[in-house]
């Protein structure tokens, strides 16, 4: 048996150029350095192309190429690449300027933990629409109001509204500060409720502080889909004191438009009224 470190006769195809006169190599499936190769010699006084074979003399570094197949730096040093033109991606400019998260990207790699803790996942909310007071007479009137306006990027928010039917017997202004617990960019929220409020029906009129507890779903961000429960207490303690249940959800038919509704039913000691509401909201 030859010994492994003898020299071996490797056979490798090779093209030589008839318009050089020179020594060249092309070699196919061999793996050595060029040094090593198989030379291709062109004999002037035969037409046809002779392939002379040469020894690989024994190398330590040809040795260690041809039994470390599974290292790609060592096979093909020539290989390696610049990380950096691997990321470069040519994008339609028309794309990076209608894509505002791109041009988050392209700007700056956003940290994710610090976009959950204050990024919100609702929006504020411009509300505007048709409301109805099923507990008088059904009479028909408006609504207007807005919804989480935030305190700069704090998880404070203020809201108002106000409801009145075309009657003039039934009015409904208040104004709400709401502080999230919970961080701004998940997919829900409790928040408790202070403000101000002023009702008026046919029956009886309150006013004074409300105080409650605002819980919010999310099921998709950026104002896309939202629905909440807002239980408060108008005037709490005293004989003037109401329960307000408010009922919310909205959804989205257009990047900054969304249709929603909005339905609220009023407790007393003595009786119970209710408002529902039709409304379009503007996203800001």
């Amino acid at each position: 048996m030859a010994s492994p470190t003898a020299a071996q006769p490797v056979i490798s195809p090779a093209i030589v150029s008839d318009k050089a006169h020179h020594r060249c190599v092309e070699v196919m499936g061999a793996i050595a350095p060029k040094s090593s190769l198989p030379a291709c010699d062109r004999s002037d006084s035969s037409s046809a192309e002779a392939i002379v074979a040469t020894p690989i003399p024994p190398s330590s570094d040809a040795t260690e190429l041809l039994i470390s197949p599974d290292e790609p730096s060592a096979v093909w040093p020539e290989a390696a690449m610049n990380v950096a033109s691997v990321q470069q991606v040519d994008v339609d400019p028309a794309i990076i300027e209608n894509s505002p998260v791109l041009q988050r990207w392209l700007e700056d790699v956003p940290n994710l933990a610090v976009d959950i803790g204050h990024d919100p996942a609702f929006r504020t909310r411009v509300r505007v629409g048709y409301a109805e007071f099923p507990s008088t007479d059904s009479t028909g009137g408006i609504y207007v109001g807005v919804q989480d306006v935030f305190v700069g990027r704090t998880p404070l928010t203020l809201s108002a509204d106000y409801a009145t039917n075309g009657r003039g017997d039934r009015q409904e202004f208040g104004i709400d500060a709401q502080y999230y617990v919970l961080p701004l960019g998940w997919y829900g929220n409790v928040a408790p409720v202070i403000g101000y409020r002023e009702i008026e029906t046919p029956s009886f009129e309150s006013s004074g502080m409300n105080l409650g507890l605002r819980v919010i779903l999310i099921p998709s961000r950026t104002g896309t889909a939202d629905l909440s429960v807002t239980q408060s207490w108008v005037a709490p303690g005293t004989d003037r004191e109401v329960g307000l249940t408010t009922f919310a959800a909205g959804y989205a038919i257009a990047e900054d438009l969304r249709i929603g509704t909005d339905i609220q039913i009023q407790n007393t000691r003595e009786r119970q009224e209710s408002r529902v509401g039709i409304l379009l909201e503007w996203m800001l």
